[in-house]
Formats: C-alpha cells, structure tokens, sequence
C-alpha cells in the first residue's frame, strides 16, 4: 500500500521560508515524476510543482522564482523549498505522483500571516 507522508509545514510571517518534505513507502519512486499540490480553503487543489525523474522541474507561475522542489531518489523523498512566502501561499500542500496521482496523504499545513 502506497504511503505519502507529509510534514514540515507550520506558521510564519510574509516574507519567512519553509522546507516541505514528502516521505514515499509502497511505491516505485525512481522512474515517476513527482509533484507538489496545494488546496487552499474552499478553493479547488492545485498544480505547484514537480519534478521528473532526471531532475527537470516545472513550476506554476505563482510560485515561480520563489519554490525550489529537489528529490532524494534513495531516500525516497520529494521536497520543496518555499522562500519569500506571501498570504496567499495559505493551504495545505501534498505531494503524489505527477500524473495517475496515488490516494492523497494528510498534507501538511502552511500558514502565512502577520
């Protein structure tokens, strides 16, 4: 059974920096694309980032020059680091499979406010 643990999130000012880290049990991890995914309250999830098995990245726009997703292929772990972050960067992040996404994990809650 496939597993995605989430966790790193919290609460911080405009401006501050998080490190999100996803954990993958059950699952090949080397040949698929990874993303990171982001609900924010009554709004649909949504695309952040991802990235391939050779190492190519893609980020939506909103988050473009400001989120750095990584993967360690040994740990079996995708991460994402978030710098200058804004209010509306407020969700909770997941992480899955690019594409064909497994069942979503808990996500981890990220907070930005004053």
């Amino acid at each position: 059974q496939v597993q995605l643990v989430e966790s790193g999130g919290g609460a911080v000012q405009p401006g501050g920096s998080l490190r999100l880290s996803c954990g993958v049990s059950g699952s090949i991890f080397t040949v698929f694309s990874w993303g990171w995914f982001r609900q924010a309250p009554g709004k649909q999830r949504e695309f952040v980032a991802s990235i391939s098995n050779g190492g190519d990245t893609n980020y939506a726009d909103a988050v473009r020059g400001r989120f750095t997703i990584s993967r360690d292929n040994s740990e079996k772990m995708v991460f994402l680091q978030m710098n200058s972050l804004k209010p509306e960067d407020t969700a909770v992040y997941y992480c899955n499979r690019r594409v064909s996404s497994y069942s979503w994990g808990q996500g981890t809650q990220v907070t930005v406010s004053l």
